[in-house]
């Protein structure tokens, strides 16, 4: 997660703060943040790109199992 998703999302928590505590906004914005970072920086995460190369690694796999799988379906035949 981007850092301006978890500012956005911060941001958008500390406005759902009733209106006696929007005088600390700020801080709460803060303090959200700080919690967001710590908890998603817990998570197990991969980023966007990351994912992509994998996919992409599969991918490849998966054709030449295809065609593995093809082959010796021929070999087979011929036997």
């Amino acid at each position: 997660m981007s850092n301006d998703s978890i500012q956005d999302l911060a941001r958008k928590l500390a406005e759902t703060v009733p209106e006696g505590l929007r005088a600390m906004q700020k801080d709460l914005e803060q303090n959200f943040r700080s919690v967001l970072d710590a908890g998603l920086g817990k998570l197990d995460l991969v980023s966007r790109e990351e994912f992509e190369v994998q996919e992409a690694v599969l991918a490849r796999t998966r054709e030449k199992l295809e065609a593995l799988e093809q082959r010796l379906a021929e070999y087979e035949q011929q036997l």
